[in-house]
């Protein structure tokens, strides 16, 4: 029987073999019939799938990592189906991108494709998260549920306990082909190797410029280029702010694909907008989607009806043919995840703050934030100051960091106070005169760091965390080496990246040279300054409260001080405009330039803004700045407790042979 199936092999043909029962071969004596029922199997193609047809069939969504565990069901979310398939192999498309709001099922799409590649269409995938962190976090809690859950892929991932296994948390080797995952943080990560597939998630928090290396998408798709028309680049995120948002970026360079849905009354379709979703006044639980044709409203149990007979339609060209856009927000959530009702609520409670606003037009209409390009009145600044005594924190603030900005001829330092509801106080403004390569006005700078500020209540306080800019070229060294020396976890190296939609990131560690020597073991950390910038003109703008409305200070309220805001201080405060300019690569973009000569005052803002993020106090809830108000409301220390600590504290060692001493130079407007 072997020799005859081998014949047929060898000819073209293969035999007509009918179906065996399951465990029948087993009781069989003859391997030979076993033999060629395997052949058999082995030579039948496989199944013609598409990725949401694969995702029906094989997909098991376990607890772990899903609200609705079992089987997964394009049905649920019909709207994901051709975005699924513009993935798979069939398909003429490319790239791919979607731009989307929360909770409608975007990351299951992208979870759904992996685990097509790794059971149908074996070959090279990376997947990028925004950092190596996330990539990790991603891998335990999503891909490593995916395999497990789903017995399609099991079979052919090795389990990571098992030696030599090929399954790491960032590596996830299979028959034909290995998954790599990797952080948008890491260059290193991003060239590893050649990829035919590329999922990029949330591309919209992924840095700027990666290691002085250029933009990581660009970075990623280098990698995918020796394919030719077999790659395919899957791009997601909820988009961020207009004119700087990479996904908003790539949407608008496809076919902009909407989904269109018909109204249950009238038939006539149309893609959903914020604008017809309507409710009474104060009753969130009315809102209901009103058709742009007839008027009439379509209710919450109307969904499913609605999503089923969708379509999506293309509504402008593309300039790439093998490029598609697509665009949901989380009005087209389906029953029980988020409803028209609580969409309505929230907006309601985002009402007055500026950045919850924007966070519902980010994550829930999947929409850019148009920041306010003005810049704040400095003379509206300057007559809306407070009085309160020079060189004291006002009750109020809790907590002082200091932002340090690096000029060829001097240092500029501020110093500000926090508080619940993110306002803050400025407490005092310095510069200190001197050639920042010489080392005497970085130790007037140390001992301006050691100060205390006498608080409202009586107490001193310090400087919990300072930030130095180290972007100047010229003098990173100098600023790496005194952060070095005096840090001690309370003074950071900070520098600027545009592209970061935080107000901090992850620190890196850094290794130069200086006068030989090596200095190791240094993190520095990246600011988002365009992001704080645009914050603290936010913030800046704020109306002052009447005395007659009794109203408190409205949150991230920044207040002024007569005796330290001068007219020349508001003036820097409000020294640049956000203004749009064409790239390089043609698309529009965002950036900060200056209006005016100088602008420490807002430099300093920004760092001691990102120490105060570094000291995570945008994560304090009402119970720990309670508990720092409690702290100030205690009795503060009298002279002879303190000298009698001092007379118990061990003998200091000789001091050292004092300078002379530094003049500090306070400008006129200061004065």
């Amino acid at each position: 029987m072997l020799d005859t199936l081998t014949r047929d092999l060898a000819s073209g043909t293969l035999p007509d073999l009918p179906p065996l029962p399951p465990g029948l071969l087993d009781d069989l004596p003859d391997p030979s019939v076993r033999l060629a029922n395997a052949l058999r199997g082995g030579l039948r193609p496989d199944p013609d799938l598409t990725v949401s047809e694969w995702a029906d069939r094989h997909r098991i969504l376990n607890s772990r990592s899903s609200a609705e565990p079992g089987p997964y069901r394009t049905a649920r979310t019909p709207y994901l189906r051709e975005i699924m398939d513009a993935l798979s192999p069939r398909s003429a498309a490319q790239r791919v991108v979607f731009m989307k709001g929360a909770q409608i099922g975007g990351s299951e799409a992208g979870n759904n494709w992996l685990g097509y590649i790794i059971a149908c269409a074996p070959a090279s995938v990376m997947a990028v998260q925004p950092t190596v962190e996330l990539a990790k976090r991603f891998s335990k809690q999503r891909v490593d549920a995916l395999i497990e859950s789903t017995p399609a892929l099991r079979e052919r991932v090795a389990p990571a306990r098992s030696r030599d296994s090929g399954n790491t948390v960032l590596q996830k080797d299979f028959p034909g082909g290995t998954l790599v995952l990797t952080g948008a943080n890491s260059a290193v990560g991003l060239r590893s190797m050649p990829a035919q597939f590329l999922f990029l998630d949330e591309v919209d928090a992924y840095p700027g410029d990666v290691e002085g290396e250029g933009d990581p998408v660009a970075l990623a798709e280098a990698r995918a280029r020796t394919f030719g028309a077999r790659r395919k680049t899957f791009l997601v995120s909820t988009p961020t702010i207009a004119g700087l948002s990479r996904i908003e970026r790539e949407y608008l360079a496809t076919d902009q694909r909407r989904y269109f849905v018909p109204c249950p009354h009238c038939g006539h379709m149309q893609w959903l907008r914020w604008e017809n979703l309507r409710w009474e006044k104060g009753a969130p639980e009315t809102a209901a989607y009103h058709c742009e044709e007839c008027g009439a409203a379509a209710r919450e149990a109307d969904k499913p009806a609605m999503f089923a007979a969708g379509e999506w339609r293309p509504t402008a060209e593309s300039a790439d043919p093998a490029a598609r856009g697509y665009h949901v927000s989380a009005l087209y959530s389906p029953i029980g995840w988020l409803s028209w009702a609580e969409i309505a609520r929230q907006w309601e409670a985002a009402q007055g703050d500026d950045r919850a606003i924007k966070t519902f037009k980010n994550t829930v209409l999947g929409e850019t934030w148009q920041e306010a390009g003005e810049a704040p009145d400095w003379q509206r600044l300057y007559d809306r100051r407070e009085h309160w005594p020079a060189g004291t924190v006002p009750m109020g603030g809790l907590l002082l960091t200091a932002g340090v900005d690096v000029q060829r001829d001097r240092l500029e330092c501020s110093v500000w106070a926090w508080g619940q509801d993110r306002q803050s106080w400025l407490v005092e403004h310095r510069v200190l005169a001197g050639n920042p390569f010489e080392g005497r006005v970085w130790e007037e700078l140390r001992l301006l760091l050691g100060e205390t500020w006498r608080h409202a209540s009586g107490h001193r306080l310090p400087i919990a965390m300072a930030a130095i800019d180290s972007g100047d070229g010229m003098t990173t060294a100098e600023v790496y080496a005194f952060v070095r020396r005096v840090g001690g976890g309370r003074v950071i190296a900070v520098k600027g990246q545009d592209g970061l939609r935080a107000a901090i990131g992850s620190p890196s560690r850094v290794e130069i040279r200086r006068n030989g020597r090596d200095i190791r073991g240094l993190k520095v950390w990246p600011v988002g300054s365009s992001f704080l910038k645009a914050e603290t003109y936010g913030w800046l703008k704020l109306d002052r409260p009447t005395e007659e409305s009794g109203a408190p200070f409205p949150p991230g309220y920044v207040h002024l001080p007569v005796h330290a805001a001068s007219e020349e201080f508001c003036r820097q405060l409000c020294a640049e405009q956000l203004v749009e300019r064409a790239g390089r690569n043609g698309f529009r973009r965002l950036e900060w330039v200056k209006t005016r000569e100088r602008n420490e005052a807002l430099d300093c803002r920004v760092y001691a803004r990102a120490a105060a993020a570094a000291l995570r106090v945008d994560g304090w809830g009402e119970g720990r700045w309670a508990r720092q108000a409690q702290a100030m409301e205690r009795e503060p220390p009298s002279v002879a407790a303190i000298a009698s600590r001092v007379s118990a504290a061990p003998p200091l060692a000789p001091a050292r042979p004092e300078r002379p001493a530094r003049r500090v130079m306070r400008p006129s407007y200061l004065d």
